[in-house]
């Protein structure tokens, strides 16, 4: 793979690295940001623009994606600055340190409507079931992110009745994925479906999209209140995931390892408390259980729903995190 020397923000703005004399120039949209002199993971900062908190954000995010270490460790930041950041780390030795697995799980600028502060902890009752309640479930793009690997934009969106009914009934009612998934059926009875799940506070619908074209339909659901919950032993902030990849132009693994670990992304970042993900794919659906693990997931058990043997398939917030490769 050849790594850009000019990365693309959710804003639109273009980052650009230069060297010279071995001294990195960053810039933004031609204006710029930063200067460092280093190697591997050890920087030193030399000069910051005036929004020294987002060029230092900048100057990492350039650098993580451009290299395979853990951690950058910074020389020549203020301790104001590094205190100020949220994305400076100091180790037990001293040494100031941004850390990838940190870094990833800052919401801005990937997050496109971010909560200021976490939704608060009351409790409802769903039938027999006590959980939480549920935030208001946002309305447009929630989040997107230029992947380097295929040089394509990842984005999600909430799925509008009156835009995306069409291509959600054509995918359901495509041989490939009406045998998984067994939704096939007219535009009303879609229709319905999707109104359905519109009102149902406990399912978010989303449309994925690869520079702006719907590729992919996801349900993500909080798994307490779900039928899946009493399969396993269930926390309050579980997230949980449907998925269909609906165009045949975007499949293949390459497209998985973009989109997979993007909506895992968003589903850690929308929650901050959500520590797990849930999928329960068919067991005999050996190709998105592979899928899956390739992208941390782990096959936990088998077990029978009513309508299906299913693989229960979990993802540690930590272990998202840890070996991260958003890029």
């Amino acid at each position: 793979m050849t790594v850009p020397t000019t990365l693309l923000l959710p804003s639109g703005q273009e980052l650009h690295g230069h060297w010279s004399e071995a001294v990195l120039t960053l810039s933004l949209n031609g204006r710029q940001l930063a200067t460092a002199t280093g190697v591997d993971d050890l920087w030193q900062v030399r000069e910051l623009a005036a929004e020294q908190e987002s060029s230092l954000w900048c100057l990492a995010y350039w650098l993580l994606v451009r290299s395979v270490a853990d951690q950058l460790e910074w020389q020549g930041l203020s301790p104001d600055l590094a205190n100020r950041s949220g994305l400076v780390l100091r180790r037990t030795d001293g040494a100031l340190v941004t850390e990838r697995t940190a870094f990833w799980q800052l919401p801005t600028p990937w997050l496109r409507q971010p909560a200021t502060t976490p939704w608060p902890q009351t409790w409802a009752w769903s039938g027999a079931i006590r959980h939480l309640r549920r935030p208001p479930k946002p309305e447009g793009e929630v989040y997107r992110r230029f992947d380097t690997r295929l040089g394509s934009w990842i984005s999600l969106r909430t799925l509008d009745l009156t835009v995306d009914l069409p291509s959600f009934h054509r995918w359901q009612n495509s041989p490939r994925v009406a045998a998984f998934w067994q939704e096939e059926g007219s535009l009303e009875q879609h229709r319905a479906y999707l109104q359905r799940l519109a009102e149902d506070p406990h399912v978010q619908t989303l449309i994925g999209c690869f520079d702006d074209e719907p590729f992919a339909y996801f349900e993500a659901y909080w798994a307490k209140e779900d039928r899946i919950g009493p399969y396993y032993g269930v926390g309050d902030h579980d997230r949980g995931l449907h998925m269909l990849v609906g165009e045949e132009g975007h499949r293949g693994a390459h497209k998985v390892a973009c989109w997979l670990p993007a909506v895992a992304h968003w589903l850690f970042l929308d929650e901050p408390r959500t520590q797990r993900l849930v999928c329960e794919p068919r067991a005999d659906n050996e190709r998105m259980i592979a899928h899956l693990q390739r992208q941390g997931f782990y096959r936990q058990k088998d077990f029978d729903f009513p309508h299906k043997r299913a693989a229960l398939m979990l993802l540690e917030r930590e272990r998202f995190f840890d070996r991260c490769v958003l890029a």
